[in-house]
């Protein structure tokens, strides 16, 4: 697997030439990379920003985590440099960025498997259909406790943990699961910080929670995924489910934006191009899926010829829906 992320690597930094072909050597490099925005992204950023103060070490990424939302608000204020996203932009964001004449890059870096946990300690939970997900968040709901969703289930109440509504995957996560026009419940434990709600499953028997699926990996031990049942039997998130699209309908791309008039700054030349180089690699390494390597092919010519904008809304900024292949050219 590394050999091909690897492999992937390789591909990719050769079609950055042209864009990085002018760039200053990074070790002469110096300035600030400012970034912001989605905890489920920050892993792989933060791991970009180490290797790439490596070889630019006159060069300070600074990576804060004030979830998808709140780094859209930042990134289109024109106070940050890139933006991590776990979903695309959204319309009223977009005119938010116009406003303030900020033009961005759109870059998927890696693919995520949104992931619902339990504590160890819950034996009777074995899979959850998607209907079951639904009962237990939408606003309104019913179910208080487990009996409440299989009257086999111990009569406790359902402890639920959640992202923020800053963060992106809480807005993945509400589409999927209620729609754009529903509502999620507003009685749970909520935190921008997935380590928080790591802690919070762990530490209760009748928890549930969900975040992306690199916390999940990184606490195998101290977690249990759910199954989902979408329709075709139980199907837990690994990286082949992911990669695959079968681990449905939880499975999403991960973005950067990168502010057009920032790229043309040396340092932020450097940092995107290192950033798309070591995508692969580096997002397998902290628990997420690469991307195929025409996809990467795709976001390098993008960025070569500053193409603007996002390809996830239509001409009415309706969300368009789909395979990020079949989406994103």
């Amino acid at each position: 697997m590394k050999t091909l992320s690897r492999l992937y690597s390789t591909l990719a930094a050769s079609l950055l030439l042209a864009t990085l072909a002018n760039a200053q050597a990074p070790s002469s490099l110096k300035g600030v990379v400012k970034v912001d925005g989605s905890s489920t992204v920050y892993p792989i950023t933060e791991a970009v920003a180490e290797e790439f103060k490596k070889v630019a070490p006159g060069v300070n990424v600074t990576v804060g985590v004030s979830g998808t939302g709140g780094g859209f608000k930042r990134f289109c204020a024109g106070e940050t440099d890139v933006s991590n996203a776990s979903r695309p932009v959204k319309p009223e964001e977009m005119e938010k960025a116009a406003s303030n004449a900020v033009e961005f890059i759109e870059i998927p870096v890696a693919y995520d498997g949104l992931s619902i946990v339990i504590n160890p300690r819950n034996t009777w939970v074995d899979h959850l259909t998607l209907d079951e997900v639904k009962r237990i968040w939408t606003d309104g709901s019913s179910v208080k406790t487990w009996k409440d969703i299989r009257p086999e289930w111990p009569d406790k109440p359902i402890r639920i943990f959640s992202p923020g509504t800053d963060s992106g995957t809480f807005d993945y996560f509400k589409e999927v699961v209620v729609g754009t026009k529903g509502s999620i419940r507003g009685d749970m434990s909520v935190s921008e910080d997935d380590n928080v709600l790591v802690k919070g499953v762990t530490g209760d028997e009748y928890a549930i929670g969900f975040f992306g699926c690199a916390y999940y990996f990184e606490n195998k031990a101290s977690l249990r995924v759910v199954p989902i049942d979408a329709g075709k039997g139980p199907i837990e998130p690994n990286h082949e489910t992911i990669e695959k699209g079968t681990y449905a309908p939880f499975s999403r791309p991960l973005f950067i934006y990168v502010n057009k008039k920032a790229i043309e700054r040396p340092e932020i030349k450097a940092f995107v191009g290192f950033y798309l180089q070591n995508a692969a690699r580096l997002s397998e390494e902290v628990g997420y899926v690469k991307l195929p390597a025409e996809l990467y092919s795709r976001a390098a010519k993008n960025i070569a010829a500053r193409k603007v904008g996002t390809q996830f809304t239509d001409e009415k900024g309706a969300p368009r829906h789909g395979a990020l292949a079949d989406l994103y050219k």
